[in-house]
């Protein structure tokens, strides 16, 4: 019960399965329907018209019976005998003269009970046509006319006969018939359902291949699913070539941001190298030429390390970044990490461990460019008279390492996104605080290179905490 329940909640209404289903079920409703009301028709033709038929016929001949009878007997006398020729237990026969008194009836009205028979007495008028009426809880089909003698008008003549026995078997029929209609739409939508089902699974086979292909993946991939019509076979022809097409494209895109970094770094290292050689000899320097040459030399460096994050980056997307993987303590990297970042700040930078002695195995240069790239973030996104804060600790067999400020924080709707490579949550603060969107995307990249992972928390206004997971050495 349970799992229906669950599978009716994941509906989804603009799926392509709901839209078949809810398409042939219609059909199916409006087929069924218009069946079930044809059936109806034609019963009610079978067992109500017939009726209507005869009763029309006897309402046209008693009056020529009545008038061949009168000419051999009295009019009284004649229409009592045609009267008697024509009734049956069900067919009900009265004259009404006009005082609206009965002049001649016939025999079989004493067989109604008293409500009805008065029901019917107290009807002053007769459809010509024959017509379908319920009278308490029974129905019957009436029908009048005018009959004349020797044209003299003698009364009106009623007639009726009881088909409650037909119209209640013809409801009854009606019924189980929209019942069995019901039913059959429901059996005939749940076979549908499944056969639409079975019919779309090679579309999510091949939905669940794609959706695990990673960016290494894509040369590889082959897409194909066993068993499936010729259209889901092309289409997953056709993607296959896509993937493959974007696989080049990729690597092509790799290779050039990879190329086009190392041909620069060079020349831009020896012209950073001129430019300190020059501001060295400063003495011979105007004041403008000084901060000119400060300026350049300070976009160099900060180019070079672009290009460098850059290297990085493509390395790691070849698998050419490798990790020269040791073990060291955790605290003595956290300490000189903090050491470093004094020299060339003036922030409070704590560090508050639970542990006095955390082994991990990692990449020690790698994992001390992590944690600069973290404390850095941290001081130029949050107030100066505010401390930042390295907390460490070990649970299990992971090390947990966090570093907290308590600055502008990052929107939620972001949080998910500030790893990504270019992505600045603050565009207009970018060149202000010399960021280009990849530290982030290095700091991730390195962490994950070292089978750790790295993780933010943050609020608006009240600060972030980064908080990277690695596995200690005694587990490895």
């Amino acid at each position: 019960m349970n799992q229906i329940k669950k599978n009716w909640i994941n509906i989804d209404p603009f799926s392509l399965q709901t839209r078949l289903i809810l398409g042939t079920a219609t059909f199916s409703a409006l087929v069924l329907g218009s069946l079930a009301i044809w059936i109806s028709w034609k019963m009610q033709q079978i067992l109500v018209d017939s009726h209507k038929y005869n009763i029309g016929q006897i309402a046209k001949r008693l009056p020529r019976d009545v008038q061949i009878y009168s000419e051999m007997m009295q009019p009284e006398t004649g229409l009592q005998k045609a009267i008697n020729n024509l009734e049956n237990p069900n067919i009900l026969l009265w004259l009404k003269g006009s005082n609206n008194k009965i002049i001649v009836k016939s025999a079989s009205l004493s067989l109604l009970s008293n409500a009805t028979l008065s029901e019917l007495m107290s009807l002053t008028k007769m459809p010509i046509k024959p017509q379908v009426y319920q009278i308490n809880q029974s129905y019957f089909v009436l029908c009048g006319s005018s009959v004349q003698v020797q044209g003299k008008l003698l009364g009106d003549l009623f007639v009726v006969k009881d088909i409650t026995r037909e119209q209640k078997m013809f409801m009854a029929m009606v019924q189980s018939l929209g019942i069995i209609s019901l039913l059959a739409i429901i059996i005939l939508t749940a076979a549908i359902a499944v056969y639409i089902k079975r019919s779309l699974q090679p579309l999510r086979q091949l939905n669940q291949m794609a959706s695990v292909i990673s960016a290494e993946d894509l040369g590889q991939s082959q897409l194909s699913v066993d068993n499936a019509p010729s259209e889901v076979k092309e289409l997953a022809q056709t993607l296959t070539i896509l993937l493959s097409r974007l696989s080049q494209s990729w690597k092509q895109e790799r290779e050039f941001v990879s190329n086009v970094s190392h041909e620069l770094r060079t020349p831009l290292t020896i012209v950073h190298g001129y430019l300190q050689s020059v501001l060295r000899r400063q003495n011979n320097l105007t004041q403008t030429q000084q901060e000119a040459l400060e300026t350049a030399a300070s976009e160099a460096e900060r180019t070079i390390r672009l290009l460098q994050d850059l290297l990085d980056l493509a390395r790691a997307d070849n698998g050419y970044l490798y990790f020269q993987m040791k073990s060291y303590v955790l605290n003595d990297l956290v300490e000189e990490v903090v050491m470093m970042a004094k020299k060339y700040s003036d922030r409070i930078i704590q560090i508050e461990s639970k542990v006095d002695r955390i082994e991990v195995k990692a990449d020690y240069s790698r994992l001390k460019q992590v944690l600069l790239n973290l404390v850095d973030n941290a001081i130029k996104y949050s107030e100066a008279d505010t401390p930042i804060v390295l907390k460490l600790n070990q649970l299990q067999d992971k090390a947990i390492l966090e570093v907290c400020d308590q600055g502008y924080g990052i929107p939620l709707q972001q949080q998910a996104r500030i790893f990504e490579r270019f992505y600045r949550v603050d565009e207009s603060r970018s060149h202000t605080t010399g960021g280009c969107g990849l530290g982030l995307s290095i700091v991730k990249t390195l962490v994950e290179g070292m089978r750790g992972s790295v993780t933010v928390q943050s609020k608006l206004g009240e600060g972030s905490t980064f908080t990277i997971s690695l596995p200690t050495y005694t587990n490895n």
